[in-house]
């Protein structure tokens, strides 16, 4: 089977056509895109905010290694 020295494969073809739709894409909605940042920053807390602090009690430890309390083996 012969191929035209023109003839590209469909992949090559799409990542190519991908490739320049998305740096089309990221121009025209760039201002959109950094506008929308503090945004989704400010959205992000609460979710940050479960997972940092997830595991706080519910053991019945709350509290132990907080000041106050002697640490075992240091004689305290």
């Amino acid at each position: 089977m012969h191929r035209s020295p023109f003839q590209i494969p469909f992949w090559l073809g799409f990542c190519l056509f991908l490739a320049i739709a998305v740096f089309f894409l990221w121009e025209e909605r760039r201002a959109h895109i950094r506008g929308a940042v503090p945004y989704v920053l400010l959205l992000l807390c609460p979710i940050i905010h479960f997972f940092m602090h997830g595991r706080h009690g519910g053991d019945g430890r709350a509290g132990s290694g907080h000041v106050g309390h002697a640490r075992p083996g240091r004689g305290e």
